[in-house]
């Protein structure tokens, strides 16, 4: 008999709680969401389905494009080899050195953005363009951009790879050539520049060592003592200053 009058009671409790949710609900508005296919009633839906589709897919592929297509893999490479050749684990910090790569690439690749917004995003936006044009004029500014960097041996090597005839001018040449021929002439400069950069500290590390030894303190480590002594080398140079300006110079 209790548990009968329990369930009784549940039963109405419930009851009114529905009856609450429901007057709640006719004075507040639900939302409705729904993803609906079906046919197209003309090519023109069927074009616009596409471009989305497009759009969406370059959205997701947008951190490879900014990666392969400006100044941020130099910049990454080199930070990332001044980080190990100063020795330090955690700083600065890997993230940093990305957020800090990432600004400096707006700021070198500002002039050829700039041309792309004025000869392709805003005619387009404004309805003077089609998608077609605005595509062909907006790549150009990235693609000069990309040949004042690239090496001629790159771009040879990917030219044959593709076993196609050899262009007679630079617009000949297709755009998927043209962007993996810049990406490992970046590596290869980033590399380069990395190089010159372990000069000095390795000297640093070779003095340390080599003075440690004549102490016969063989059984401290020369990389504890040497690492106060290539940030005081660091700082007194100004590197940041000195080695962000030359990478930002080196691109033509």
């Amino acid at each position: 008999m209790k548990v009968f009058t329990a369930v009784i009671l549940l039963f109405i409790m419930f009851s009114s709680f529905n009856d609450v949710s429901y007057a709640q609900a006719k004075t507040i508005p639900l939302p409705k969401i729904g993803i609906d296919i079906g046919t197209a009633d003309s090519p023109k839906d069927v074009s616009v389905t596409m471009q989305m589709l497009i759009l969406l897919t370059v959205l997701s592929l947008a951190p490879s494009i900014l990666i392969m297509t400006t100044s941020y893999l130099r910049l990454i490479v080199v930070f990332h080899f001044l980080k190990t050749a100063l020795g330090t684990q955690q700083m600065p910090p890997s993230q940093m050195l990305a957020g800090v790569a990432l600004f400096i690439t707006f700021f070198i690749m500002a002039p050829t953005w700039t041309k792309v917004n004025d000869q392709a995003i805003k005619p387009y936006m404004d309805g003077k363009m089609t998608m077609d044009a605005a595509y062909d004029k907006g790549i150009e500014p990235i693609r000069e951009f990309m040949f004042r960097n690239v090496r001629d041996a790159d771009l040879e090597l990917f030219l044959g790879l593709s076993n196609m005839p050899r262009p007679r001018t630079r617009q000949d040449l297709p755009t998927y050539v043209l962007v993996p021929a810049f990406a490992i002439s970046e590596l290869r400069a980033g590399f380069i520049i990395g190089f010159f950069l372990f000069i000095p500290f390795l000297m640093v590390d070779m003095i340390v060592s080599s003075v440690l030894m004549s102490m016969g303190m063989m059984m401290l480590p020369p990389m504890l003592v040497s690492l106060p002594f290539k940030i005081l080398l660091f700082i007194l140079v100004d590197g940041w200053n000195l080695i962000i300006g030359s990478v930002v110079r080196s691109f033509g």
